[in-house]
């Protein structure tokens, strides 16, 4: 199928990219996309600590990473950043794509806590959602000791870890928190059922095309992949009533499958009373700011993150 035009920057950009990793991930290449993962976006506890106070600790059965800003007294709250990890349900650790919300943390003094959910396909749907909220439970439960200031807690993600905050935001409004301020869903993972034109437009070309959403997505739910009363907390797309979810951010490439069910995703959320800032880049591929840092696109979209965090987290 026809498709937008990538970013000429970003094209010559991805020629490295996929020689590394081909963009349709096939089961076979599962082990392969976590190595690469956890090389190149999955920095150590001594890198994290040279930028933040770090604190590790559980939720039950989930592992979490509490980072604070060095030197700050956690009687005085601050906002607080609950973060999921990407790797298309199927990698990353509580530490990967953390440099993200580092960043964030130097422009916004907040306390971030990040989530090692369990994976897709030894852990299928239930168990990612799951831990996810777990977490979020945890948070809420701490939040003194955290130094969160209860009315200023975000929950944020990208790619699958953005589909997967999504998701945790539909449980905490069906089982009544923690209360959330706003949610920030970079190229949000949200629907399984491929039945946007740019979840097919894409084969073997750009970053995580239909090859590699299909093989997510099978991970994730296996047989019922696609078919009828898979939940929306698996697959947000899916959610009826989006009525009474937190405020949202939602950003995604021109030029990627996850395009169409992240506009939508964020109309929804309009036509049911919410708000959301719907950002769509052009000429960008899935995690474009990643493949191509210091474009000016890249800056751009980072700082429209920033941006929307500090007027949602100001008091």
């Amino acid at each position: 199928m026809p498709h937008p035009p990538f970013d000429p920057e970003i094209a010559a950009a991805l020629a490295a990219v996929n020689a590394a990793l081909p963009s349709s991930i096939t089961p076979e290449l599962v082990g392969r996309l976590r190595a690469l993962t956890d090389a190149g976006h999955t920095p150590s506890l001594d890198e994290i600590r040279r930028r933040a106070d770090v604190e590790e600790t559980t939720a039950g059965d989930v592992p979490l990473l509490v980072l604070r800003p060095k030197g700050t007294d956690p009687a005085i709250p601050l906002p607080g950043l609950y973060f999921l990890h990407g790797g298309g349900m199927m990698a990353g650790t509580h530490r990967t794509g953390i440099d993200r919300a580092l960043d964030w943390m130097a422009e916004i003094p907040m306390v971030a806590v990040s989530a090692d959910y369990r994976l897709a396909p030894e852990h299928p749907h239930p168990t990612p959602v799951e831990d996810c909220y777990a977490g979020l439970r945890w948070v809420g439960d701490h939040l003194t000791e955290l130094g969160i200031d209860p009315g200023r807690l975000v929950i944020a993600g990208g790619s699958a870890g953005g589909g997967l905050a999504a998701g945790t935001a539909l449980l905490a409004r069906d089982r009544g928190g923690p209360e959330l301020r706003g949610q920030l869903l970079v190229c949000p993972m949200l629907d399984d059922r491929a039945i946007t034109p740019s979840s097919t437009e894409l084969v073997g070309e750009g970053v995580w095309d239909s090859v590699s959403n299909a093989t997510g997505w099978t991970a994730l739910l296996g047989d019922a992949a696609g078919g009828e009363g898979v939940s929306p907390y698996a697959a947000p797309a899916r959610a009826t009533d989006l009525s009474g979810l937190p405020q949202a951010f939602v950003e995604v490439g021109a030029v990627e499958t996850f395009r169409d069910e992240a506009v939508a995703y964020a109309s929804g959320l309009w036509q049911a009373g919410g708000q959301a800032e719907l950002h769509v880049w052009p000429g960008g591929c899935h995690g474009f700011d990643e493949v191509l840092p210091h474009a000016p696109m890249s800056r751009e979209a980072r700082a429209s993150r920033v941006n929307w965090l500090r007027r949602v987290l100001a008091e």
